[in-house]
């Protein structure tokens, strides 16, 4: 059996370049830092370098429950602390009497500064006080550049990683019973709405599977996919159970309070 069997066809490249570290740091007996990484790249990681005897791996994003994060891979001798991760945090301060700055906002200001994704972490939001964590590598040219977020100024405050806000998830698990994996038959089990009202959803590339735009209804999905529907909420593809006496697949699934 292929590794790649594991994986849907459009993982594989990612695939590549996860073996890809493995070998460097096997055969090299240097340590490897990434980018960061979606939480359904970290479960490939994981995946891939499994057990392996010689090659080690950690995540980590900023605080502990952070969705996004840096792994480092590194031969069995190394111990990493925090700063093997190269991160850097920054609190934004902006007008906040007089706007208000969505997540999006802040994500398409940085993508418009020429960064891409993968050099920046999670951005928190609670109430008017923002933060977000990024690549240190790249921290100096954000500080410089990132004037301003839509009609906002701004300015940044360098904060250690201790002031982060914890982010508190939590997911409510429930069970549905569904005639296929079809991704427009998932959803609307699981937000209780016809198929026909989710469609929608769907064509104006307001879905996401593992963080990636998806617009086919007809889309396969599989144990332990994350979706996001914009204006829904986000929920996860959690265990598979079974079949029922009806014939339908009995799904577990979470989704996100």
């Amino acid at each position: 059996m292929s590794i790649y069997d594991h994986f849907r066809a459009e993982e594989q490249p990612f695939v590549d370049q996860v073996v890809e570290w493995k070998e460097l740091v096997n055969n090299r007996f240097i340590h490897k830092l990434t980018d960061f990484l979606d939480p359904r790249q970290q479960q490939i990681v994981t995946s891939v370098i499994g057990q392996d005897p010689d090659v080690r791996f950690s995540f980590f994003g900023g605080t502990g429950n952070a969705e996004r994060k840096r792994a480092f891979l590194h031969p069995v001798y190394i111990e990493p602390t925090i700063e093997d991760y190269q991160l850097a945090a920054f609190q934004v301060h902006y007008p906040h009497k007089f706007i208000q700055l969505a997540h999006r906002d802040l994500l398409g200001a940085m993508m418009g500064l020429g960064l891409k994704r993968g050099k920046f972490g999670d951005i928190y939001i609670k109430e008017e006080k923002i933060q977000m964590v990024v690549a240190s590598e790249i921290s100096s040219y954000i500080e410089v550049n990132l004037q301003n977020v839509g009609r906002a100024s701004i300015r940044l405050e360098d904060i250690a990683l201790s002031k982060l806000l914890i982010p508190k998830e939590e997911w409510v698990e429930k069970t549905v019973a569904a005639s296929s994996f079809r991704l427009d038959v998932i959803l609307s089990e699981i937000y209780q709405l016809s198929r026909s009202k989710i469609a929608p959803f769907i064509e104006n590339k307001r879905v996401k599977v593992n963080w990636k735009t998806v617009e086919q209804p007809a889309f396969q999905l599989q144990n332990g996919d994350y979706l996001s529907v914009r204006g829904l909420g986000r929920s996860k593809v959690m265990a598979i159970q079974g079949k029922t006496k009806k014939d339908k697949w009995r799904i577990s699934v979470g989704l996100l309070k």
